[in-house]
């Protein structure tokens, strides 16, 4: 299994017989040269979207036509989608699960907002989200764009998660310390990977303080298009 972050809150995991995409930002995403995004995009077999804020969102509708991957997510936020053309679209909600080959995505609550931009101001598209993903004898959380949130102890709990990719950059969501305690509170994690950090000079720019803050659990800073395997 291989996790590789393309930048900010976008992941492709390699995982099972899929490749999925999380909230995949292309175009404008600092952080992804330019010549790097066809590859980063290569072979996808889903595509998983936690909310419908711009940089989540806005290159979807050319990936999904691009690649011929289903888009999966909020019930709400695929309609938005359906309206505008993009094919193969399953809105679930929160508690569901579906299957992607063999692997198992749960969608759970995240804690933020959820709107995409229109010529009339923000359109609400449903909830935020997280995913659990089950394959290869690992369960990924991945929290989405949240706060902290009393959701996480049943989170832990119940799927009990060993690899968690957490939103840490402050601002817009958790910062280092407030995932760190999250972590520990609710979670038993082997590995936390941050994200959705040193996009914009706003954000948190390392992850030291998450990895002072969980002493024991291998916290990995991950590098664009650099794969972390398991």
């Amino acid at each position: 299994m291989n996790i590789i972050w393309l930048g900010h809150g976008s992941f492709r995991i390699e995982i099972e017989d899929q490749i999925l995409l999380i909230d995949p930002w292309l175009n404008g995403n600092p952080m992804l040269p330019e010549d790097q995004r066809d590859k980063a995009i290569t072979g996808a077999t889903h595509i998983l979207v936690t909310h419908g804020h711009f940089d989540h969102t806005q290159d979807i509708a050319e990936i999904a036509s691009k690649t011929g991957a289903p888009v999966s997510g909020m019930y709400e936020l695929m309609a938005w989608f359906d309206q505008k053309g993009v094919k193969n679209t399953t809105g679930f909600n929160k508690g569901g699960t579906i299957q992607c080959g063999s692997v198992a995505v749960s969608m759970v609550p995240a804690s933020h907002s959820s709107s995409i931009g229109s010529d009339n101001g923000a359109v609400y598209v449903g909830a935020e989200t997280g995913f659990v993903i089950k394959g290869e004898n690992h369960t990924i959380y991945h929290s989405g764009d949240t706060t902290i949130m009393a959701d996480m102890d049943w989170i832990g709990d119940y799927y009990k998660p060993d690899i968690g990719i957490l939103s840490a950059g402050g601002f817009y969501t958790m910062d280092m310390a407030q995932a760190a305690y999250a972590a520990k509170r609710y979670f038993n994690f082997k590995t936390v990977i941050p994200c959705h950090y040193r996009t914009f000079e706003a954000l948190e720019q390392n992850a030291k303080v998450l990895a002072d803050g969980l002493p024991g659990v291998d916290v990995i800073e991950p590098h664009v298009m650099r794969p972390i395997a398991f």
